[in-house]
């Protein structure tokens, strides 16, 4: 059976006919000089035709240039191999954030716990360029330089405080040197440790701090006990007196106690940003209701201003209403001499941060100096006034960290005389 998909040789015609017709444009113009010759340069007209046909010959025998046409094609890097695809699995297969960087350390693999920690690390870019960490420059280089396994602790400051375990691994290769390999691939593993950070910070601050606060009230109970079992066994009056007495002081106790340990929950998660939606307008008409006994008992009017419609933003609502519960709570309890406290909520444009809630109270102010210290722990500007109004010194330092895990910011303005105002910035 023929081929019909066969291509047949050409004929001698053929081909000749072929190579003047791609000559063709070189014949015309070797046509017009021959014709100048003869009109101009008085050339004979038979030797002029002679010549002529001698170049068509010529050119007749000669093979047409070849033309090369070049394509411009992009293609991958890197094709993917199957063990490309198993390193993949491997890496998705990871709880802790993982990425695979190539030998220029660049990132080629991430898996999704790693996007969600390292959103701006995208695939295609140099780890240390994003991640601009010496001991992180410092453990790829020596990997890469001696095909060792490095680790260290990375501990990051911003947006929240965070400590992680990080190691950084060469992927051997079967049979392979890897340093030799220009295809070498390093394993990059961040583990967390910050939750075990926060459960020493929150042990060191029961130990140092907790005690000291304990200590007064201990001893106050301390002294009243052996005085009920001496000089005042017997004595009504004195006992219920004494008894009052300590059943305050073990409140306080108390309260101080259950501060502390939600201080060092909300340290404990603060890198974890919350998820949850809250109208902020509906919250703070909740809270001015829930503190409306201790403003009447104050004998001032919390003025609340906010919009008619719902305020959305993203955050936990327990500890939301905790912040601004303590704010307005603070307020009362120290501006009081004002007769009104104004609680006002509007939106801004700040870099990210959309709405703001200002509490201001006319109360007596504090002096500057003490303005940039009172969201430290156990801070108070009068320690008597403090423990008077029940106090514990720990309310602005869970506001801080309650805002900033809300990836907020707050500030406080005050001055003698002129009351006290704090703003809460939030997303």
């Amino acid at each position: 059976m023929d081929d019909h998909n066969s291509i047949s040789p050409l004929t001698m015609a053929q081909a000749v006919r072929s190579r003047l017709t791609g000559y063709g444009p070189l014949i015309v113009g070797l046509a017009g000089i021959i014709l100048g010759f003869v009109l101009l340069g008085n050339l004979h007209p038979v030797l002029a035709l002679v010549g002529f046909i001698l170049a068509i010959g010529i050119l007749a025998i000669l093979p047409l240039p070849v033309v090369t046409l070049t394509r411009t094609v992009e293609v991958p890097a890197s094709l993917p191999s199957s063990d490309d695809g198993a390193i993949a699995a491997f890496v998705d297969a990871l709880a802790d954030p993982c990425f695979v960087l190539d030998r220029r350390g660049t990132v080629r693999y991430g898996n999704a716990p790693a996007a969600r920690q390292f959103p701006t690390l995208l695939r295609g870019k140099v780890m240390t360029l994003v991640l601009r960490n010496p001991e992180l420059v410092s453990a790829i280089e020596a990997v890469m330089r001696l095909g060792e396994a490095r680790s260290f602790e990375l501990h990051e400051t911003f947006p929240a405080e965070t400590w992680d375990k990080v190691q950084v691994s060469p992927l051997h290769q079967r049979d392979m040197n890897w340093l030799e390999d220009d295809e070498r691939q390093v394993l990059v593993t961040f583990q967390s440790l910050t939750e075990l950070k926060r459960v020493d910070a929150m042990r060191t601050d029961f130990i140092a701090n907790a005690s000291h606060e304990l200590r007064t009230p201990l001893a106050s109970l301390m002294g009243f006990i052996d005085t009920l079992l001496g000089p005042a066994a017997k004595d009504a009056a004195a006992r219920e007196k004494f008894l009052g007495i300590m059943r305050g002081q073990a409140d306080r106790m108390s309260r101080l106690i259950d501060d502390l340990l939600s201080l060092s929950r909300i340290e404990m998660h603060q890198h974890v940003r919350p998820t949850g939606a809250v109208d902020l307008a509906a919250l703070l008409r909740e809270v001015r209701e829930g503190l409306q006994t201790q403003a009447r008992a104050a004998e001032l009017e919390v003025v609340l201003k906010v919009p008619d419609r719902a305020v959305q933003v993203i955050g936990d609502r327990g500890q939301l209403y905790e912040v601004f519960e303590n704010l307005i709570d603070n307020a009362i309890k120290y501006g009081a001499t004002g007769k009104s406290v104004e609680v006002t909520l509007s939106e801004i444009d700040r870099s990210g941060l959309r709405h703001m809630v200002s509490v201001v109270d006319h109360g007596p102010g504090v002096e500057p100096e003490h303005v940039p210290r009172m969201t430290e722990r156990f801070y108070r500007i009068d320690a008597d006034t403090s423990r008077k109004k029940k106090g514990t010194g720990l309310g602005l330092a869970i506001v801080k960290h309650i805002i900033q895990r809300h990836r907020g910011q707050m500030s406080i303005k005050s001055a003698p005389g002129e009351g006290l105002r704090v703003d809460v910035l939030l997303p």
